[in-house]
């Protein structure tokens, strides 16, 4: 297949890329590089199918230069990701999660039924001289739409509540991902994961809770957490992650539908620092930046994804945090 992933440079899209390369597709990454690096997709760039563009989902011009090609499926990655950037300049995220999103469905649904196609009750009038072709829109959502969770976990019909203007943004894209699967039978679907860590993850300020203690410990810096220590996250592994992406893309089964991954059990943040400190550096607890846009209990129903795509994650957080750590020692502390 002929495969799009746009945040393919990302932490979480090098993995997608990567998997999908191991399976001999042909990848192109559309990736502006604000959150996503080079260095990430270094062992591709001399895979005859691996190709890679440097670009905006925000510009046009440049989509419809990337949807010269074809595609069967689109991996929609990319995206601002940091809840606390959102606070401070939620322009910036309204324009990348929102807008960059209907600039990419717009283009799938001009690739499947052209640009004089029109809705014709529940199906399409094509124009027989536009060269169209069927394609999927996988849109990455995040966990950080719900509501706090329960001790049962939380399935996909548990209550959004936006804290945060990424929270409100990712809902408003998948709103608008489900409507192109509801208005025009664009086949897509939106998926949930959970907090997610792994090789690649950035360890510096911007980087995941558990990069950044690893990080620290093995430099012999003190951990910070914010508030109270006691919010909980369901923490999934980067490897089981791109599983799930991936498995999405490729099933009819969950087109139009909401999915969520996690491994269905939480851990407090004060829980995790103790596993990873180990009693080396000093747990400090300083002030919330933005308390308001806390999730005090983050816990994942999954099973939905294992109904319909049967996927299931298989690393435990030992194991996660294992290859987390040698990792980050290969990587950091080595160069």
């Amino acid at each position: 297949m002929n495969i799009l992933v746009t945040g393919g440079a990302g932490f979480i899209g090098r993995w997608v890329v990567k998997q999908l390369l191991s399976e001999n597709h042909s990848i192109t990454v559309m990736d502006n590089l604000s959150n996503g690096r080079l260095e990430n997709i270094e062992e591709f760039k001399n895979n005859s199918n691996f190709k890679f563009i440097g670009g905006d989902i925000r510009d046009k011009s440049k989509l419809d230069e990337v949807f010269k090609d074809k595609f069967d499926i689109i991996y929609h990655l990319a995206a601002s990701i940091n809840v606390q950037d959102s606070i401070d300049d939620p322009e910036t995220t309204f324009f990348n999660d929102v807008v960059g999103t209907f600039n990419i469905l717009e283009r799938a649904k001009m690739q499947m039924f052209g640009k004089n196609g029109r809705t014709d009750g529940n199906g399409w009038i094509l124009d027989s001289k536009e060269d169209t072709y069927p394609c999927k829109v996988v849109f990455m959502s995040t966990c950080m739409v719900y509501d706090v969770s329960g001790n049962e976990g939380i399935p996909e019909n548990h209550p959004v509540k936006p804290v945060s203007p990424y929270g409100g943004s990712k809902i408003a894209a998948e709103n608008m991902v489900l409507s192109y699967y509801n208005a025009y039978r664009l086949p897509t679907v939106v998926i949930r994961p959970f907090n997610t860590y792994g090789p690649f993850q950035k360890t510096g300020g911007e980087g995941g809770v558990v990069a950044i203690f690893i990080n620290n410990v093995l430099h012999g810096r003190n951990i910070n957490i914010y508030g109270s220590g006691e919010q909980t996250r369901d923490l999934l592994y980067v490897k089981d992650c791109a599983d799930f992406i991936v498995a999405s893309g490729y099933s009819e089964k969950v087109n139009g539908q909401v999915v969520n991954a996690g491994t269905g059990r939480d851990v407090t943040i004060n829980e995790l620092a103790d596993i990873i400190v180990h009693n080396k550096v000093k747990i400090n607890h300083v002030k919330h930046i933005h308390p308001q846009s806390e999730i005090m209990k983050l816990k994942c129903n999954y099973s939905k994804a294992k109904r319909l795509i049967g996927w299931e994650p298989k690393y435990t957080l030992q194991q996660g945090l294992k290859e987390t750590r040698k990792w980050i020692m290969g990587t950091k502390l080595l160069k």
